[in-house]
C-alpha cells in the first residue's frame, strides 16, 4: 500500500501539471482573423446600396463590389454574407464590431482622416473627383467657383475631408455634409436644381449619368485616387493579407480588368442625348408592350428586361420599324428568322418579341460549351446581330492572337477586323461590319443595367428613403442646349 507521503507527491505533481497546463492554455494567441472566418465558414462584409456597390435585383445580388467579394469568399471556400450600412460613419463603427462585418467592401478612397478607423488594401480600382452641376447654369472650371454656391456632399466620405481642406485655403467656401443620402441622391437634387454642385467620384458618376439628363462635369477636383477594401485597424494582418494577395492574382489573371470592363467598359456609350432619349422612350413606349417582354421572357426563360433592352437597340420599341434592307419590326427580324420562329406577321408587336426571345435562346444554345456566363449572354447577342459563322471567325481570330475565345473582352478587339481586306480575306466567312455587333452589345449592356436599376425592388432592412430616392427617377426635362462637358 503506498504511503501517504507517496500518495500526496504524486498528487502534487497531478497539480503542478494541470497546472502548467492551464497557464499554457492562458498564454495561447487567439484566433487570427482569418482563421475565425475560416473557422466559422462566413466571411462578414459591410458595404453601400448603390449601383456601383451592391444592390438587389429580381435575380438577386448584384454590383461590382459584390460580385468582386463574392469571389474572394470563394477563394476561402467560405459563404458570403453582407450587410449594408445606413451611411459612411455607421460603416467604418461596424467595421470590425464582435461578430459583425471584418471586411468594407464600399467603393472606399484611403484618405488621412480615414487611416484611424480603418486599414486599407492595395488599390483594385482608380477613380477621379468630379465637381458636377446642372447644364444650363454657369459652368465651374476653378476652386474659386465653387464660392456662394450650395453644395451638399456625403457624410464622412473622402470628399467632405477634401473639402475641409480646401476650406482652409479659401474660408469663404460654405458646404454641406448629409448622412441621409447616397450618390443617386446627390446627383437628383443636382439635376433638379435643388442643389448647384455635388462633388462625386468618376466611376459612380458614370454608373448614373444616364439617369441623369441634366447632370454635367464642371473640372477634376485634384489627382485620380485609388478605391480599396478597409479592415478594422489593429495588429492583425492576416485578412489584410489574404486580401492583397487574392487582388494581386485577380489582376494578374485578368479576372479584375473583365469585372472592370462588365460594370464600367460601356457606361459612356450613350451620351446626353441618348440618355435623355431612352429616359422618354423608357416612360412612354416601354409601358405598351412591357408584359409582352415579360410573357416571351418567362416563356423562354430569359431576363425581360434583356429581352426588352435587345428591342430598343433594334428599334426604340417602335413596331412599325422596317430596315433599308427589308428587316421589319420591333425586334427587326428578317423573313427568314421569322418564318424559323414562328411569327406570321412582323409587324405585331407580340408576335415579334415572341419571335426575338426564341431566336436570341437559339443562337445561344449554338454557342461552343466552352463560353460560359456572362460573356454566353454577350456573344449570344452578337451572334443575334452579326451571325454565328463571323462571329466564330472573330473567335479564331482572337484565338491566333493569343486571346481568350471564350471572353467577350477579347473577342469585341478582333470582331471590327472582319471589315478589313487583310484579316477577313483569311476567314472562312469572309467580310462583315464587325464593329457594329461590338456597338450593338454596348448599347444593351448599357439599356439593360438602366432597365435592372430603375425596377429594382425596395430591400428590406436596408437605407432606402421613404422618398424612394434610392430608386432613381429618370428626367422628364429635356436637357437645356449646351457644349457637352467631357466625361
Amino acid at each position: 500500500m503506498p504511503s501517504p507521503y507517496l500518495i500526496g507527491k504524486r498528487y502534487a505533481g497531478w497539480l503542478s501539471a494541470i497546472g502548467l497546463l492551464l497557464m499554457l492554455s492562458g498564454c495561447a494567441e487567439p484566433p487570427s482573423s482569418l482563421e475565425r472566418i475560416k473557422e466559422e465558414g462566413v466571411l462578414r462584409v459591410i458595404t453601400r446600396n448603390s449601383p456601383a456597390t451592391y444592390f438587389q435585383d429580381r435575380n438577386g445580388e448584384t454590383g461590382f463590389e459584390y460580385e468582386l467579394v463574392k469571389r474572394f469568399a470563394d477563394d476561402l471556400d467560405v459563404k458570403l454574407e453582407i450587410q449594408t450600412a445606413d451611411n459612411l460613419d455607421d460603416l467604418f463603427a461596424r467595421l470590425g464590431q464582435p461578430n459583425g462585418p471584418v471586411l468594407a467592401a464600399a467603393g472606399l478612397v484611403e484618405s488621412a482622416g480615414r487611416q484611424q478607423s480603418a486599414r486599407f488594401s492595395i488599390p483594385y480600382l482608380e477613380v477621379t473627383p468630379q465637381i458636377v452641376y446642372r447644364n444650363g447654369q454657369r459652368r465651374p472650371s476653378r476652386l474659386a467657383d465653387l464660392i456662394g454656391k450650395r453644395i451638399l456632399v456625403l457624410k464622412g466620405s473622402s470628399h467632405a475631408e477634401q473639402l475641409a481642406a480646401l476650406k482652409a485655403e479659401e474660408p469663404d467656401l460654405q458646404y454641406e455634409e448629409s448622412a441621409d443620402v447616397e450618390v443617386v441622391d446627390l446627383l437628383r437634387m443636382v439635376d433638379e436644381g435643388e442643389i448647384d454642385l455635388t462633388l462625386v467620384d468618376s466611376n459612380e458618376l458614370a454608373m448614373n449619368q444616364v439617369y441623369f439628363p441634366n447632370v454635367r462635369v464642371g473640372f477634376d477636383l485634384g489627382d485620380s485616387r485609388n478605391l480599396g477594401w478597409a479592415v478594422a485597424p489593429g495588429e492583425d494582418n492576416s485578412l489584410l493579407e489574404q486580401v492583397d494577395g487574392f487582388l494581386r492574382r485577380s489582376q494578374d489573371n485578368g479576372s479584375l480588368q473583365r469585372l472592370k470592363e462588365r460594370y464600367y467598359g460601356h457606361v459612356d456609350v450613350l451620351g446626353y442625348v441618348g440618355a435623355y432619349t431612352f429616359a422618354q422612350h423608357l416612360q412612354q413606349r416601354l409601358p405598351r408592350y412591357e408584359k409582352h417582354f415579360r410573357k416571351a421572357a418567362k416563356e423562354n426563360d430569359l431576363d425581360w428586361r434583356l429581352l426588352a433592352a435587345v428591342g430598343y437597340q433594334e428599334s426604340l420599341w417602335q413596331p412599325g420599324a422596317t430596315s433599308k434592307t427589308g428587316v421589319r419590326g420591333l425586334m427587326m427580324l428578317t423573313l427568314r428568322t421569322a418564318q424559323a420562329m414562328g411569327v406570321a406577321d412582323r409587324l405585331n408587336p407580340q408576335q415579334s418579341i415572341q419571335g426575338g426571345a426564341k431566336y436570341l435562346v437559339h443562337v445561344k444554345e449554338q454557342l461552343p460549351d466552352s463560353i460560359q456566363e456572362p460573356d454566353r449572354t454577350w456573344f449570344a447577342l452578337a451572334s443575334y446581330n452579326i451571325g454565328g459563322g463571323h462571329l466564330e471567325d472573330a473567335r479564331k481570330l482572337a484565338e491566333a492572337d493569343g486571346l481568350d475565345p471564350n471572353k467577350w473582352l477579347d473577342v469585341q478587339k478582333t470582331l471590327p477586323r472582319l471589315s478589313q481586306k487583310q484579316w477577313y480575306s483569311k476567314t472562312r466567312y469572309g467580310y462583315a461590319r464587325g464593329g457594329e455587333p461590338v456597338h450593338f452589345v454596348r448599347n444593351i449592356r448599357r439599356y439593360y443595367d438602366i432597365l435592372t436599376w430603375v425596377t429594382q425592388p425596395q430591400l428590406e432592412g436596408s437605407q432606402v428613403a421613404e422618398s424612394g430616392l434610392h430608386v432613381p427617377g429618370v428626367g422628364k426635362d429635356h436637357p437645356e442646349q449646351q457644349e457637352k462637358a467631357p466625361l
